[in-house]
């Protein structure tokens, strides 16, 4: 119980402090879905930023994509995602509600099946809602269907893209085409997904829209295992940088029988949320399946040609796939720390509990709180004087509301590293105090070698 207040608390801190919202609240809101916030916004645009330098930039075989969310509707009969992206459902003839069998034989302790097998017939079941008799198995795609054009017909049928994947391997060819790539190199893209899951659970955890972070890392089949290995150590060192206890995190390989049926090998990062041990990332050995599928169906030569050795094949794929939804919402849990009594060190604080949000430093929405002792001029005037000046380069707040042992609470809450007082010496000396939100070390700045300071302590 304690476990399922924590992600309680955490829900409510994201809304109180604009982290996240529900989407549509003032209509009730709709189920599954949620807008980020002025801090998620920035938290969200802070994780894209450096998963792309780690996974992208900062390496020599990787280039970046971004595909159209509607594709040709054949791309998804080539990947096997119209005849195959389907959630296997029961209803309640009772009380009508839907619940999906694979869910229900888990929590009924029955090892679920992964080719739509029956283990036991539904009847054998009751509804975990009422107890009433449920109905037979029916199979139900998951994506989201539309249409193009002024005309809804078969022929103008499209669909959200239900991952990201799909737009890297159709562009393959224009890739090699157009940029001077060698295998191994890779194609990363950062984008929205959609699935029209029937259970959505756990705040943010499992939702209808989401966002992708993937890879699609092409390679010579002799060669998989070594890229492989690489790849799971980038993606160990991911989960480190996002603040993740190893204690935490739990490295699943897939058994044979387990495994999507194109896949030589699959490993699961999971990770011990407060509602369980859930999927958080995933990487895969696709073999060729995915482009020899895309030249089967566009009848385009997708095959590549060794500039050394003129040998010419379908290139293997090695898939980091991330969730950022998921991954944003690991991260708020492993930051969000209890401090029962407070931190202050004066005996006349208020010894109340006090909640700090330690996030990684270069995550942090707001990196500096400029904090003037005075709403006075002229200390008002510099403090907005140094905030104008670090705003240039960083993302700053502006707090002179309350004492500032409670404005030094309020950035500790969101996880600002560095909360920045301008007092009446500042006037004189040209300094200003620094504080750090961990260590909560103090020092004595010169105005002028702030922007230095910070660069320096938030690596930038």
């Amino acid at each position: 119980m304690e476990e399922q207040r924590t992600i309680e608390k955490v829900v409510n801190l994201a809304k109180r402090r604009g982290f996240i919202f529900p989407s549509s609240e003032i209509y009730g809101g709709l189920s599954a879905a949620y807008d980020y916030g002025p801090l998620g916004v920035e938290l969200k645009n802070n994780i894209k930023k450096a998963w792309w330098k780690m996974f992208v930039t900062d390496r020599m075989d990787m280039v970046g994509l971004d595909a159209s969310i509607i594709m040709h509707p054949k791309v998804w009969e080539a990947s096997g995602h119209v005849d195959n992206f389907s959630d296997p459902l029961v209803d309640c003839k009772k009380c009508h509600k839907r619940f999906r069998y694979d869910h229900l034989l888990e929590d009924n302790s029955i090892e679920p099946k992964h080719d739509k097998a029956k283990v036991v017939d539904p009847k054998e079941l009751a509804c975990p809602e009422c107890g009433g008799e449920l109905t037979d198995v029916k199979q139900f795609n998951m994506m989201f269907k539309t249409f193009m054009g002024p005309v809804e017909d078969s022929a103008s049928a499209v669909y959200l893209r239900p991952e990201t994947a799909g737009g890297i391997f159709v562009n393959f060819k224009n890739v090699v085409d157009t940029q001077r790539v060698r295998l191994p190199f890779g194609i990363a893209q950062i984008g929205k997904a959609f699935r029209n899951e029937i259970t959505t659970e756990n705040f943010i955890f499992r939702t209808r829209e989401f966002e992708q972070m993937e890879v699609e890392y092409f390679v010579n089949p002799k060669d998989w295992e070594k890229h492989f290995d690489d790849w799971l150590n980038v993606m160990r060192d991911w989960c480190g940088f996002l603040g993740l206890k190893k204690d935490n995190l739990v490295e699943v390989d897939i058994a044979e029988k387990d495994r999507a049926f194109y896949s030589k090998r699959t490993i699961d990062f999971e990770y011990k949320f407060p509602f369980g041990q859930k999927e958080l990332f995933g990487l895969a050995y696709r073999t060729d399946y995915d482009l020899t599928q895309h030249e089967k169906f566009s009848g385009q030569d997708l095959k590549y040609t060794d500039p050394v050795t003129k040998e010419k094949f379908i290139p293997h794929v090695i898939e980091p796939s991330l969730g950022l939804d998921r991954g944003l919402l690991a991260t708020l849990i492993a930051a969000y720390t209890e401090i029962d009594g407070g931190r202050s060190t004066t005996t006349t604080a208020i010894k109340d509990m006090e909640i700090v949000l330690k996030l990684p430093y270069q995550l942090a929405p707001i990196k500096v709180a400029v904090l003037p002792l005075s709403k006075k001029e002229p200390l008002a005037k510099l403090s907005q004087e140094i905030l104008m000046k670090l705003k240039k380069n960083f993302v700053c707040v502006y707090d002179e509301t309350a004492s500032i042992g409670k404005r030094y609470r309020r950035q500790d809450e969101i996880g600002t590293p560095y909360c920045l007082t301008v007092d009446f010496d500042s006037l004189e000396d040209k300094q200003v105090t620094v504080r750090d939100r961990d260590t909560m070390v103090q020092e004595r700045i010169a105005i002028d070698e702030l922007e230095a300071y910070f660069k320096e302590k938030l690596n930038y």
